[in-house]
């Protein structure tokens, strides 16, 4: 998986490396229980600091997208559980989103269909 970061993006840096990596998992570019690069190695390779690769690794094993093992390093998680909190973020996330493609112009039908092409781009979702 190749990891790509708009340094001119109003979107932190560290926000940006969870999102890669929550697509990365759902589109199946990385696989339940594969080890994650280093923090220093992802920071090498990303051109950060290791602190933002390690604030997007918190982030991420509180979210339970991964695991980590201070002696084995980061894996991407074999279960990531559906909780409450999850949906009420994703109800907020959403409703956001549809407001604003509401707000643009963009029809309901049209909203779905990218909706839908996009959660069928998910390969653990579609197997």
């Amino acid at each position: 998986m190749i990891i790509e970061l708009d340094m001119s993006s109003s979107t932190p840096i560290y926000v940006q490396l969870r999102n890669q990596i929550v697509k990365g998992i759902g589109k199946g570019e990385l696989k339940t229980g594969e080890k994650l690069p280093t923090v220093r190695q992802l920071a090498s390779d990303a051109g950060v600091n290791t602190m933002t690769v390690n604030k997007a690794y918190q982030i991420l094993k509180n979210e339970g997208f991964i695991r980590t093992d201070r002696r084995l390093g980061a894996f991407v998680s074999e279960s990531i559980a559906d909780d409450t909190d999850f949906t009420e973020k994703l109800e907020s996330e959403l409703e956001l989103l549809s407001a604003e493609a509401c707000l643009t112009g963009m029809s309901r039908e049209e909203f779905l269909s990218m909706c839908d092409k996009l959660y069928s781009q998910m390969k653990p979702c579609t197997a």
